[in-house]
């Protein structure tokens, strides 16, 4: 509610306080009459529902010499559902029973309006119903203002104005005053004052009680005294006197800290700072914390957008924690960072330009090492990626597309960074140099067609402690590679397809290894690095047939399984790489002693640069892949039905396989399984993997040219195999409801890790749970405030097995599950939890208990870590109102660890 509706109310009355015999002596109950002001004569037109004739009374009074002010600049409306009543005696006009006054766009309505011309002033009144309760209060709306008086007084000449028990809306604030006093038409004083957040405007759980303030519209509330009442009883909560502006617009202010203990770095002050309302485009927030043993962090986020033209945000964190006290042996010092920034193009701004970035870069150890509750959810990640790109497309035939981009992979385990910087592209769209101008294209040399691309790099690899430093440059890769893939793909025999492939690819680089024989470490070694020009060329060919079979089996409508469908496709390949063995040098490695054991070796200058050499050897080969899909037509549970059901029994079921033509042994390739199983249709699918060989072991466990059928064993050797799957459901999946869905974009995602909790939620600084929406959302109205006779509840399931079998070790190598879940014990409680078990090292995993309760106005939560080296928990009880969020009680217990 803006918060000049107070003003925009005396301002009306002040057009209704006019001389007396201005009104016009027409009155009809129920009826509604216009009046228009012209000079000493007044014109009453009755509404089109009664036609009348237009009537002109005449003043017979004199007509002043000094002109009068035109008060009125509309049409005024009034109605009154039983009278209408002028008094020449009293100098008043009554308007009784759902009293209406209109003009313009604002109304008053009330029980009883009374205008006093003798003392110049307006008074509104509710009226007792047929029980004697008070009713009809005063409402004054204009456009979405409303307020809520019991009466109003208002003087039009000295334009001050008593208002009794009014109740407004100001911001987030349901304002109820006993007295109102009008000093002019910005401030108001009040005295007995109410004011609280909650929607109960009547019988609220919590207010503030003001003895006298001072009101400000749209600017501020200033009280005195102030006291904290809560379920109406007073307590000892309170200040001399508060300040609480009133905007709807977003302001500058500060952020109050929390407070809390952790045993290795005392007490401290957490995520206080201060909000930059800097425009309507842009903002910034400035937090920090500090531990009393001398840590401290720094935060600073911000988010910019501009309609129809882009959007993003902005975050950089910062923490430099101390381990223990100076001079103490165990004293260490440890500073970390990281910086995430996200930036989005509106498709409308530029169709054929486009700019984004996602990036999420710094210190390995941040995630891990960081005391700040809100990265709780983050311990776990493990990767950090980037991505900065900007793409052009000129348009015209062919199609040219040009893209510049800089990326980042980093693994936080491994501290091992890798970065293009830049990588630029640049490509050429297809074309079909032989197909017709007219027409459809038909036939292998009609559906030629060529592609260009290049692409240059500067790629670099290094690690956290030399990031960005001058060692990282000088490490550095670059060079250019050009591809032009030319193929073609026609049918034969009505119901095979044929595809071809050949491509010729150039590589440039800048910088080749020039290698010689060490004889002291009897091995090779590179001894120089060549800085300059060199390149290489190479190119391949594949082609490949394929075809799709259809087989359907009928069992007749009467039964369970009507139909049964098996899709098969079929497809045979062939690639063909040359020899590249003028790129490569042979080193002849003699042994003295025993001449039987000398050895070549090879290696090419262009290893180690920035492309890999091709192939020293001629291969070639055949790939047999065939991929499967089952289904099944079964007769609907619903009687009401009228089609069978749709399930598939089999998901994308491919086996495949290839020989090598150019090789003297092992030229079978192992037979790789994949596929999909679903469990419960549209909702759980088990994911399996396998590999199958047919080849032996010798007793050093090496694969020799030998069937394993033939040594003693199976027709395959079991040698690896996966399984895997994720599920989620809920108690609406068993009521008919709708599916619960992960949000895919988190701030944990965002940071590198799941898109679900299994890893656990973060706090902000408010006590919600990160990313997380109001689970007590939409809950104010049912009846069952107290209990659930149905308990809503759902669960997320990860789960994986991985078994190896490569080298006889017959072996589990992982084994675990991961679960994440909540269960709403009543409307205004929930609880959760998100662990898991190793099942092969037999111990939990990461885990976190929740525990949230809505307390209408106020909300509540307790975080806990049990165990782990990130044990710790949080208590958070506050307001949930963002202009009141820093009225709250904040207990922390942070993780005691070494860093």
């Amino acid at each position: 509610m803006r918060t000049n509706s107070l003003y925009i109310l005396f301002s009306v009355v002040f057009v209704f306080l006019i001389p007396g015999d201005f009104w016009a002596q027409e009155i009809k109950t129920g009826n509604e009459v216009r009046i228009e002001a012209q000079r000493d004569s007044v014109i009453i037109v009755s509404d089109s529902l009664t036609p009348r004739s237009q009537v002109v009374v005449q003043d017979t009074v004199k007509r002043d010499t000094v002109q009068r002010p035109r008060l009125l600049t509309d049409v005024v409306k009034y109605k009154a559902a039983d009278y209408m009543r002028l008094s020449p005696k009293e100098n008043r006009m009554y308007l009784f029973d759902e009293a209406q006054i209109t003009y313009e766009d604002m109304v008053i309505t009330a029980g009883l309006i009374i205008v006093d011309n003798e003392k110049n002033e307006v008074y509104a009144y509710g009226i007792p119903d047929s029980t004697g309760a008070y009713s009809q209060r005063p409402i004054f709306t204009q456009g979405q203002n409303t307020v809520e008086p019991d009466s109003i007084r208002f003087n039009f000449t000295s334009q001050k104005a008593l208002v009794y028990n009014s109740r407004t809306t100001e911001g987030a604030f349901k304002v109820r005053g006993e007295i109102t006093k009008r000093e002019n038409d910005s401030v108001y004083f009040m005295q007995n004052v109410r004011f609280t957040t909650s929607e109960n405007e009547e019988d609220p759980d919590y207010f503030f009680y003001a003895r006298k303030i001072k009101f400000v519209p749209k600017k501020k509330i200033v009280t005195g005294l102030v006291n904290m009442y809560i379920a109406d009883v007073p307590t000892p909560l309170g200040l001399p006197f508060g300040y609480f502006p009133l905007t709807e617009e977003e302001t500058s202010g500060f952020i109050l800290p929390s407070f809390g203990q952790s045993n290795n770095q005392g007490y401290f002050l957490q995520n206080g700072g201060y909000y930059f309302a800097i425009s309507d485009y842009v903002d910034l927030l400035v937090l920090g914390d500090y531990y009393t043993n001398g840590s401290y962090g720094l935060r600073t986020q911000s988010s910019y957008a501009k309609r129809y033209k882009f959007r993003g945000n902005v975050n950089l964190r910062y923490e430099n924690l101390l381990q223990s006290e100076r001079g103490f042996p165990d004293f260490s010092e440890t500073s970390s960072y990281n910086l995430q920034w996200t930036h989005s193009q509106d498709a409308k701004a530029n169709p054929s330009s486009q700019f984004s970035a996602s990036v999420n870069l710094g210190s390995s150890n941040y995630f891990r090492e960081s005391i700040n509750q809100t990265n709780t959810a983050n311990y776990l990640n493990n990767t950090m990626s980037s991505n900065v790109s900007y793409s052009k497309t000129f348009a015209g035939e062919p199609q040219i597309n040009y893209t510049i981009s800089a990326r980042h992979q980093q693994n936080t385990n491994t501290q091992e960074i890798e970065m293009t910087l830049p990588t630029v592209q640049a490509s050429m769209g297809r074309i079909y140099p032989l197909a017709p101008k007219m027409g459809t294209k038909k036939g292998l040399i009609q559906n030629i067609n060529l592609q260009y691309s290049v692409r240059g790099e500067n790629r670099i690899r290094t690690f956290d402690s030399l990031f960005f430093k001058p060692q990282m440059f000088k490490d550095a890769n670059f060079g250019a590679q050009h591809t032009i893939p030319i193929s073609t793909n026609f049918k034969v025999f009505k119901h095979f397809s044929v595809s071809a492939n050949a491509n010729y690819i150039e590589s440039w680089v800048f910088k080749t290894f020039e290698r010689e024989f060490d004889p002291a470490l009897r091995r090779i070694v590179i001894v120089d690095t060549i800085s300059g020009f060199d390149s290489f060329r190479s190119y391949n060919f594949s082609t490949g047939i394929g075809t799709t079979i259809y087989g359907l089996v009928n069992f007749g409508a009467d039964k369970k399984y009507q139909a049964l469908r098996h899709v098969m496709r079929p497809s045979i390949s062939y690639n063909i790489n040359p020899a590249f063995d003028q790129y490569y040098d042979e080193f002849e490695i003699i042994n003295e002693q025993d001449p039987s054991l000398n050895r070549i070796e090879t290696f090419s200058r262009f290893q180690g640069s920035l492309y890999a050499p091709p192939g020293q050897n001629f291969s070639s080969s055949i790939g047999l892949n065939l991929s499967n899909n089952l289904e099944a037509k079964v007769r609907d549970r619903d009687s009401t039905a009228t089609e069978p059901k749709k399930i598939t029994l089999l998901s994308n079921f491919n086996l495949s396989t290839a020989y090598n033509l150019a090789g003297d042994s092992l030229r079978l390739a192992p037979i790789n399984v994949r596929g999909t199983v679903p469990i419960i249709q549209n909702k759980l699918d088990v994911n399996v993997a396998a590999n199958l060989d047919m080849y032996a072991l010798d007793n050093n466990n090496r694969r020799i040219d030998k069937l394993n059928i033939n040594n003693g064993g199976s027709l395959f050797r079991f040698t690896m195999a996966n399984v895997s799957f994720g599920y989620n459901f809920s108690s609406t999946d068993f009521a008919g409801g709708e599916e619960n869905k992960d949000k895919l974009d988190n701030e944990t995602f965002r940071s590198g890790g799941r898109p679900d909790d299994l890893f656990g939620k973060g706090t902000d600084i408010d006590g919600r749970f990160t990313d997380e929406e109001d689970v007590f959302e939409g809950k104010e109205e049912r009846n069952d405030q107290w209990y659930n006779y149905k308990i809503p509840w759902n669960l997320r399931i990860a789960y994986t097995m991985t078994y190896n079998n490569m080298a006889r070790q017959n072996e589990i190598s992982s084994h675990s599950i991961m679960f994440s879940g909540d269960i709403e014990l009543a409307p205004k409680w929930v609880v959760g939890g998100s662990s898991g078990f190793d099942i092969k090292e037999g111990g939990f995993t990461y885990t976190q208990l929740r525990f949230q309760r809505d307390l209408d106005s106020w909300r509540m939560s307790f975080n806990w870590i049990p165990f782990s080296d990130r044990s710790s928990w949080n208590f958070f009880i506050g307001i949930k109102s963002s202009v009141l969020s820093d009225i709250k009680y904040d207990k922390r217990r942070e993780p005691d660890r070494r860093l």
